[in-house]
């Protein structure tokens, strides 16, 4: 009874192959590429509105640190600070 035992583990794991297989390779249905070019869009779009926020606040920042350092001219803090005194 036990030699019959070691027999019907691989059987079982045979049949048991073969159903995971069957299932595995059945024929799906799908949606096709539709959702996954709308979602790439959704992320394109994303992507630019980031990237143009991004551009905006260091415009912001350049304009700023711009009259900051005509202001630092001026006063004449620059030069003493870069004079290396």
């Amino acid at each position: 009874m036990a030699a019959l035992a070691w027999l019907l583990i691989p059987l079982f794991a045979a049949i048991g192959a073969g159903v995971w297989g069957v299932w595995a390779g059945r024929t799906r249905k799908t949606a096709g590429d539709g959702t996954e070019l709308a979602g790439y869009a959704r992320f394109v779009q994303a992507m630019e509105k980031a990237h143009t926020e991004v551009l905006e606040a260091r415009s912001d920042v350049d304009v700023v640190a711009t009259r900051a350092t005509v202001l630092e001219v001026r006063s004449g803090v620059l030069e003493k600070s870069h004079s290396g005194v």
